[in-house]
């Protein structure tokens, strides 16, 4: 092919030359493309780099191009409705027309294949609900005996993201958007910035492994520092996250390109450069020094709810999570579950595909565990991991959970196609990016009511669902109203695929098999 492309090359120039001396000097602007096409074959057979621009000179690049429009043109004309990967486009669509307001009903039936393995669905009631009596705006009230600042929270709100990892606007929008609808806007890790406090909408304070924003100049926790940021009025809880499901055990990361001056100043670190967030905290070491140090930070923040988050993996350790806090008698006041399949930002693709429990799966555990120890009416328990719908937080809910937060639905709302360009400082809809060139598409006047928008919908469709259970109150609601076809003529409850324990038998000694290995191996007093 180098030799084709020489000899092309060669002829191609001199044809353009003679027609453009001898007939027309309008052949000059073919002749000027020609040598232009020519010079790039010339350094494509000269670089070292990739070996087929090397073998096909200009030709060769077409296989770039094309792998870079691939994931569009398979979003935009190949993908059905229902298989879309992370987030399908029923689903994507359903969000949009719930930010914007317009319907969201659909037509002919279902897509999904009902006799399908994993199928799931609500039984509903025959005596349902009247939908008109119901609560349209459920809460739940965070805080144990430790607390002196409980906080009503909605069963919905905003999950981790940073500014960082999102955009001056995103951020902004995403906060006007809670302040409007009544709900809470997590920060994610990376420290306490003005466009979190623009609107003035309530924050739920993350605190990393990193501690941006309360940290000293060694990185390590500082509680000065701490009590000075925790003091704003916007504040109303504060995670600690041990664990997230994008990369649990790894740590957030930062993109140098996403670095900018500003950010850095703000988790009080270099500019432009990758910021890798420590794997585990330094503040404590062991099971009881965790609960120590969410009962310090609690009195420090002047009693307002503190909890932690986290992806469960070795099950071990949060049953000794669970000792510490029955011999100490001190009890986080929440509990946020992320699933493994979770995830906005920057991670390996091994962390994000291989590592960390389902959604499900975690949440399922950690309500059993707390029932089992006799805590579970101290902690209320947030699942994080894909909440897109009504249906999401209903099943949710009915596994155990007392609300649910949300991360790639309240970007989809602001804007966000799903571009899978998140990693990259090039997100077109100036979600995911700190290029200025690209925030400035997203118009926080307009976005910050679409956030509104989605959450009042979905939690509006949550309140149908139940009346068509016929519950009145989501506490109600238990495993046995979900129902999944776990063969093509079989069908399970979650209460058959997650059984639940007795509340108190794991310490009464009427310990389940399936949960004995993992007692034993737990303990108090060390990982």
């Amino acid at each position: 092919m180098r030799k084709v492309f020489i000899i092309t090359a060669f002829v191609s120039l001199v044809i353009t030359g003679l027609l453009s001396y001898a007939v027309s000097w309008w052949w000059l602007v073919t002749f000027v493309i020609v040598a232009l096409l020519i010079i790039m074959g010339i350094y494509d057979m000269l670089q070292t780099r990739h070996s087929i621009m090397r073998n096909y000179p200009v030709v060769g690049r077409m296989r770039y191009w094309m792998e870079d429009i691939r994931p569009k043109m398979y979003q935009y004309f190949i993908e059905s409705d229902i298989d879309g990967r992370p987030i399908n486009r029923i689903d994507r669509s359903t969000i949009y027309q719930r930010a914007k307001r317009e319907m969201d009903t659909m037509p002919f039936g279902t897509q999904l294949n009902v006799y399908e393995e994993g199928y799931e669905w609500l039984s509903h009631s025959i005596a349902p609900k009247d939908f008109s009596t119901l609560n349209h705006d459920p809460r739940i009230l965070i805080g144990n005996k430790d607390c002196k600042q409980p906080y009503s929270s909605s069963i919905l709100n905003v999950s981790a993201m940073s500014f960082g990892a999102l955009s001056a606007n995103a951020i902004e929008a995403l906060n006007g958007g809670a302040k409007i609808g009544g709900f809470a806007h997590n920060t994610g890790e990376g420290g306490i910035s003005a466009y979190h406090l623009k609107q003035e909408g309530d924050l739920i304070w993350q605190i990393g492994t990193g501690y941006f924003g309360c940290r000293d100049e060694a990185g390590n926790f500082s509680a000065e520092v701490f009590k000075k940021n925790v003091s704003r009025p916007q504040i109303k809880m504060v995670e600690l996250k041990l664990s997230q499901g994008a990369k649990p055990g790894h740590g957030g990361i930062l993109p140098a390109k996403k670095n900018t001056l500003e950010i850095a100043t703000i988790r009080h670190v270099q500019p432009f450069t990758t910021v890798a967030s420590p794997p585990f905290h330094s503040a404590f070491s062991s099971p009881k020094g965790l609960i120590l140090f969410i009962q310090q930070l609690r009195e420090w923040s002047d009693g307002r709810p503190v909890g932690f988050k986290l992806c469960v993996g070795r099950k071990s350790e949060f049953a000794g999570i669970c000792k510490a806090m029955v011999e100490l008698d001190i009890y986080p006041d929440f509990i946020t579950v992320d699933g493994g399949e979770g995830g906005t930002g920057a991670a390996p693709q091994e962390f994000s595909n291989y590592v960390g429990a389902p959604m499900m799966d975690g949440l399922a555990f950690v309500h059993n565990m707390l029932a089992g120890f006799g805590i579970r009416q101290h902690i209320k328990v947030i699942a994080s991991g894909k909440i897109l719908s009504g249906f999401h937080i209903l099943r949710a809910i009915a596994l155990g959970a007392d609300g649910c937060n949300s991360a790639r639905a309240m970007m989809m709302a602001i804007g966000c196609i799903q571009a899978l360009l998140c990693n990259t400082n090039r997100c077109p809809t100036g979600v995911t990016t700190q290029d200025p060139q690209l925030t400035v598409g997203l118009v926080v006047k307009d976005k910050k009511y679409r956030v509104a928008s989605y959450h009042e919908e979905v939690v509006k469709s949550f309140v149908e669902l139940c009346s068509a259970a016929g519950v009145g109150e989501q506490e109600q609601l238990t495993r046995s109203h979900i129902y999944r076809r776990v063969f093509m003529n079989e069908v399970r409850t979650f209460e058959d695929i997650f059984p639940s324990l007795q509340p108190g038998c794991l310490l009464n000694g009427n310990i389940p098999e399936k949960y004995k290995q993992d007692m034993e191996a737990a303990s108090a007093d060390r990982w």
